[in-house]
């Protein structure tokens, strides 16, 4: 088939199928985000128009916003199904970097098409083009490196017979899953080749299933069956297996207690006998509790990252480590007993090997009773009290609020903590993306645009503050014109407060951070009006000033949403430093003469280096 080297990828993006966790067969691409400029408008721009019918182009505001729109595309969907989005050459390529960034630190799939400079050089240097003297190869997309887990520059057009199938392998391959990018020259798109007519045969995506090592299994059969404080961790790779009731059978069937990472929140029922709370720093008392007496910790599909751990200091210093990761580069850390496997595959496979062997009633039974008492402290946090809300009451309206079916989300600042920590979740299929990953601001409106282009049957609620509002808002736009529906709660508490916290927490002066400590020239500086800015934008906006004022225009928001087909913006003022706190400790460079220091003299001694094999 004689094609541009531009129609034939278009054409295999096409072609490309996914089976979702329920069986059903999808497009694996649904959905390219694009701006069309320099580099990428004649060539990408005319072969997806050809194909518009058959792969849907969505608008737009800014090429960071597209590829976090993406991103959360992917989560949405659990990573079956990956968003696409191209950029012209120079700053539009760059603008993408963050995105990229954002998927790779969560092993989040998505495809970015950068426009790249002339492969031909004949017109160098080209508008938005950078020159580097002495490697004439390097363009702006080299930036990319640092942030892809495949990258290429097409260069000829027949290199994309090559490429196309390592790219799909790494954007569905569970152990190696994050950005890819095909930087694509405006010259070589436009080049026709005469590609083989199977290139664009249809092909159905399935879930790679890797079994664990026989060995491995029987090594970890043994650390658990000797165990008396087992401790089950479920992250985000359990999601992305569909192994929530599998994981959840085979905790109950040993009578083991339960906790989850941010990633992994939501699979648990929160009302499970066996439910100990979320793990680490924005997560509970009551699992951080759990993990500082267990014996053993068996990690399933988690990198255990600093938040999740409290900087390795929630475990005891004795405790055993067995994970369960796709990924050996994740299984093998810290010294753990690693087993390499699908989460799903891997704990059917240990749940034959343990037999009928069970926990200790009493280790099983107090799980329920610290969570109990996390529960008492977030039922308090949560009452309504006269006045401005606080960051657990909104969240707390919006749980109470949200059904089964609906899906919640946050980036940034100090609403992981409250969503995490306090989130009540029904259980079944997961419905939380909370990206502290990354903890990209700006990633909250972004990715739930494209979340809401996802998530089919439930209303996507984003929460976020004045500061990730201001730093990245142009994709409501985007998601008003094209008519995809969600609601985004901005709490108001005037500047960088979780920082500000962090700052002055540790013995540091007030700075920067909270509007009234930051330089400025004005007795009475200007206030944002995120209502009338949210309004200018197309949205639908409610404003709130109490908790019960904010749960009405919570409510009315959802309603409205759904009705109109846009977003709805509810804006609310809330307390700048009320928190939910875990008790958990995080490491930060403390200098020596600040008040902090003493704190983090003491508990840096118990930080777990390196646990046994």
């Amino acid at each position: 088939m004689k094609l541009t080297a531009a129609q034939a990828l278009v054409a295999w993006l096409v072609a490309q199928r996914s089976e979702t966790l329920d069986g059903r067969e999808v497009p694996l691409f649904p959905a390219v985000f694009g701006i069309f400029g320099h580099g990428n408008v004649l060539g990408l721009g005319t072969a997806l128009h050809e194909r518009r019918d058959e792969i849907p182009v969505w608008r737009g505001q800014t090429e960071e916003g597209m590829a976090l729109a993406a991103v959360g595309y992917a989560k949405a969907t659990h990573r079956r199904q990956i968003g696409v989005a191209t950029s012209s050459i120079g700053p539009g390529a760059l603008n993408m970097v963050t995105a990229a960034g954002v998927a790779h630190a969560n092993r989040l799939p998505v495809l970015l098409l950068p426009g790249d400079t002339f492969a031909g050089r004949a017109p160098d240097p080209v508008l938005q083009q950078v020159e580097h003297f002495g490697e004439p190869t390097v363009t702006v997309n080299d930036a990319f490196h640092a942030v892809s887990r495949y990258f290429d520059r097409i260069t000829r057009a027949e290199q994309l017979i090559s490429t196309l199938p390592q790219a799909v392998r790494v954007l569905t391959d569970p152990a190696d899953a994050g950005p890819v990018v095909l930087a694509l020259p405006q010259d070589v798109q436009a080049e026709t080749y005469d590609f083989p007519e199977a290139l664009f045969v249809p092909v159905v995506h399935r879930v790679v299933r890797a079994r664990p090592d026989l060995r491995a299994l029987a090594e970890a059969t043994v650390a658990l069956r000797t165990a008396r404080r087992p401790l089950l961790v479920l992250g985000g790779g359990v999601r992305y297996s569909g192994a929530g009731p599998t994981t959840l059978e085979f905790a109950e069937r040993h009578g083991i207690p339960v906790v989850e990472t941010t990633a992994g929140r939501t699979l648990v029922p929160h009302d499970h006998s066996l439910y100990a709370g979320p793990l680490g720093i924005t997560g509970s008392a009551s699992a951080n509790a759990m993990a500082a007496e267990a014996d053993l910790v068996l990690a399933v599909g988690t990198r255990l990252q600093d938040f999740t751990t409290a900087s390795w200091t929630v475990f005891a210093p004795e405790v055993r480590l067995v994970t369960v990761n796709a990924a050996r580069f994740d299984a093998v850390k810290h010294g753990a007993l690693a087993v390499v496997g699908d989460a799903e595959a891997t704990v059917r496979e240990l749940a034959g090997q343990v037999g009928q062997w069970r926990v200790d009633p009493a280790w099983t039974a107090r799980a329920a009773v610290v969570r109990s008492t996390w529960d008492a402290r977030i039922d308090k946090l949560r009452a309504p009290t006269p006045g401005t809300p606080s960051y657990a009451q909104v969240v707390g309206a919006v749980n109470e609020l949200s059904g089964p079916d609906d899906y919640v989300m946050t980036a940034s600042g100090g609403l992981p903590g409250e969503l995490v920590g306090g989130w009540r979740a029904a259980g079944g299929t997961p419905s939380m993306d909370v990206e502290y990953g990354f903890s990209c601001m700006g990633y909250e409106l972004a990715g739930a645009w494209g979340a809401a282009m996802a998530h089919q049957g439930g209303v996507v609620t984003t929460l976020l503050g004045d500061g990730s509002y201001l730093m990245s808002n142009s994709e409501l736009f985007s998601a008003a014109f094209a008519g995809h529906p969600f609601v985004a709660v901005v709490c108001d508490n005037d500047g960088y407060a979780v920082i500000a916290r962090l700052q002055e927490g540790q013995g540091g002066a007030a700075f920067n951070n909270f509007y009234a400590d930051c330089r400025t020239n004005h007795e009475q500086p200007p206030r944002v009006d995120f209502a009338a800015h949210a309004a200018a934008l197309g949205c639908i906006v409610f404003t709130a000033s109490d908790t019960g004022e904010f749960r009405d225009s919570y409510a009315r928001a959802r309603a409205a949403a759904v009705d109109e087909c846009r977003p709805a913006v509810v804006v609310v003022r809330t307390q700048p430093s009320a928190w939910t706190d875990a008790g958990a400790w995080w490491e930060v460079g403390v200098p020596e003469h600040l008040s902090g220091r003493s704190g983090y003299d003491e508990r840096k001694p118990s930080q777990v280096r390196y646990l046994r094999p």
